[in-house]
């Protein structure tokens, strides 16, 4: 009978998280992955055929946890208006939660080697980019968006406002105000009219 992996994929992958939320992306490497969990080198090797699949594998389940939260959000709520309203508050909320993870999306996934990633984590990543862009669109309809100038306004209040607030935070290792959620909420119910 094989003996049990000792390190299993998440451990490596949080610890990757951590390297990459104080370290940025140049951070992630197989040896500091390896160190950070006091695992031998060959245990990551084993789960990832080289550091660009490790970086891809760091962002995508990142981006991946955030976007299915963000886009049960967009789509859960009938009443567009609410929806918008209650997508900018998860924004916020998702990254006082998970704060080293928010600190990686400060970062782009060129930050994480995207042009090195394997056809399957590039495929990966623009799937789930296309779903929340088209529950954006379909939210941006809903609320009677139907010039640029109106589209532009909707994003800035989904994406670039809740961003914002919570950047500065991030940046700086601050825990966000305990209103940061109630004031993104306002603002962005004043963007939308």
């Amino acid at each position: 009978m094989a003996r049990p992996p000792r390190f299993d994929t998440d451990q490596l992958l949080d610890a990757a998280v951590r390297l990459a939320a104080s370290g940025g992306p140049a951070a992630v490497t197989m040896s500091a992955v390896a160190q950070a969990v006091g695992a031998p080198s060959g245990s990551v090797y084993h789960r990832f055929a080289g550091r660009a699949a490790l970086l891809a594998e760091v962002w995508l389940r990142t981006v991946e946890r955030f976007q299915e939260g963000y886009s049960a959000v967009l789509t859960g709520e009938p009443d567009p208006r609410r929806a918008a309203r209650a997508a900018s508050r998860h924004v916020v909320a998702w990254c006082r939660e998970n704060p080293d993870e928010a600190a990686l999306l400060l970062y782009g996934a060129a930050d994480f080697g995207r042009a090195d990633w394997s056809e399957e984590h590039a495929r990966r990543a623009d799937s789930g980019n296309n779903r929340v862009f088209a529950a954006l669109a379909a939210l941006a309809e809903a609320l009677g968006a139907q010039d640029e100038q109106a589209r532009d306004r909707i994003a800035l209040a989904l994406i670039d406002l809740p961003l914002t607030v919570v950047r500065r935070h991030l940046r700086a290792g601050t825990p966000l105000p305990p209103h940061a959620e109630d004031l993104t909420e306002h603002c962005t119910a004043a963007l939308l009219g």
